[in-house]
């Protein structure tokens, strides 16, 4: 297994990566699937082509390789070499792989081997997605790119966040924390299909801390959107309150605040917050008022959708949504034109969105009854 040269394609969430439009993958050939496997065939590692880099983040580099025995592509993730005796990164390394493959749900990405390569390093392989990351996609909203905008209206936009708060719900009922969401942690496939990457950060409820520390001083010039290397708090634009006050107590309200600042960031196509350094950000997140989603919009935002993004974003967690489910219910509900649980609809908003869900049978219940009066008029 050698390493190949650089390649370029968007894939992985939360890491530095080098983008290219990818070649249409060739479609299945009988020679890919019916060939008889050698007797002397290969295992673990020495199954695996040529590496060509994907990705690379803060703790470990990402790339595409082939398996030999599979006749298949998979997406190849080791640490880096400065990192591979630390035993807080081997753990979280081992920890991200192991806990992504107990999430067995349409949005993780299924793992498909654990293990040491002929050098002793650790590496797991997984499937390999072709998409962009959620980050990307609102930048390039944020800039009006034309075939962007027309992708990914607000309704699609809702729809993946629908898609992402099922995962973590199902990860919740795991007992899995995911502690580091934020749109550059979630992949749209080219399909529709969405992602939820990066559980280095997890916590298994009920397991002992891997961590350092919650919370540390990262240097200006970090690019406070991205996780950190060696530091165990999330990213920090995406951190909870109780994150950032280095509290133990982490719970699914932790995920719920994360996924309410993806929420205001699809609303707004703006940051949550914006800082110089996390001493700067942590004082925002536990002091400041947050901002609110319309007063930085410079577009309509709906009252009610508006509200459960405020629901989600309360600094307290009592107030917050309990779990995602139920932030999962509410987008469902506004998704499908009914009224979500935490806004007060005035008499008016409800006539109106009656007269918009009803709009149809009102049409054609007055064609009708146009049509049954012309007969009566004009028929024989």
């Amino acid at each position: 297994m050698s390493l190949a040269p650089l390649v370029n394609l968007s894939y992985l969430g939360g890491s530095r990566m080098i983008t290219r439009t990818e070649k249409a993958k060739p479609p299945l050939q009988p020679e890919d699937t019916d060939f008889v496997l050698p007797a002397a065939w290969k295992s673990g590692s020495l199954k695996y082509d040529e590496l060509h880099r994907l990705a690379e983040g803060g703790t470990a580099q990402l790339f595409t390789t082939f398996d030999k025995n599979l006749c298949r592509e998979v997406a190849f993730k080791t640490l880096h070499e400065d990192l591979r005796n630390s035993e807080i990164e081997t753990k979280r390394f081992v920890r991200e792989a192991r806990v992504t493959a107990n999430i067995q749900h349409p949005g993780t990405l299924p793992v498909y081997e654990l293990g040491r390569d002929r050098e002793g390093n650790l590496f797991f392989t997984m499937k390999k997605v072709d998409g962009r990351d959620l980050r990307q996609i609102l930048l390039d909203l944020a800039q009006e790119v034309p075939q962007v905008v027309e992708k990914f209206p607000l309704p699609r936009l809702l729809d993946i966040l629908i898609q992402v708060c099922q995962t973590i719900a199902y990860a919740h009922e795991a007992g899995v924390i995911h502690r580091d969401l934020k749109p550059a942690n979630v992949i749209v496939g080219k399909f529709g299909e969405v992602y939820v990457l990066d559980w280095g950060l997890a916590k298994v409820l009920g397991s002992p801390s891997i961590d350092r520390k919650d919370v540390s001083e990262e240097p200006p010039d970090a690019e406070l959107s991205l996780t950190p290397a060696g530091r165990h708090y999330g990213t920090p634009l995406y951190m909870s309150p109780e994150m950032a006050e280095g509290s133990v107590l982490i719970d699914e309200r932790t995920d719920v605040f994360s996924l309410g600042i993806i929420l205001f960031e699809i609303l707004t196509l703006r940051p949550f917050l914006e800082g110089e350094d996390i001493l700067e950000i942590k004082d925002k997140i536990l002091n400041q008022p947050y901002p609110m989603p319309r007063e930085l919009s410079g577009k309509h935002i709906p009252k009610d959708l508006e509200a459960v993004c405020i629901k989600a974003l309360k600094r307290n967690k009592r107030k917050r949504y309990p779990k995602v489910s139920l932030l999962l219910e509410d987008l469902q509900r506004y998704r499908h034109g009914e009224e979500v649980s935490v806004y007060w609809y005035s008499g008016w908003e409800k006539l109106v969105r009656w007269n918009s869900r009803h709009a149809y049978s009102i049409i054609a219940l007055l064609s009708a009854l146009t049509g049954a009066g012309l007969w009566a008029l004009f028929g024989p």
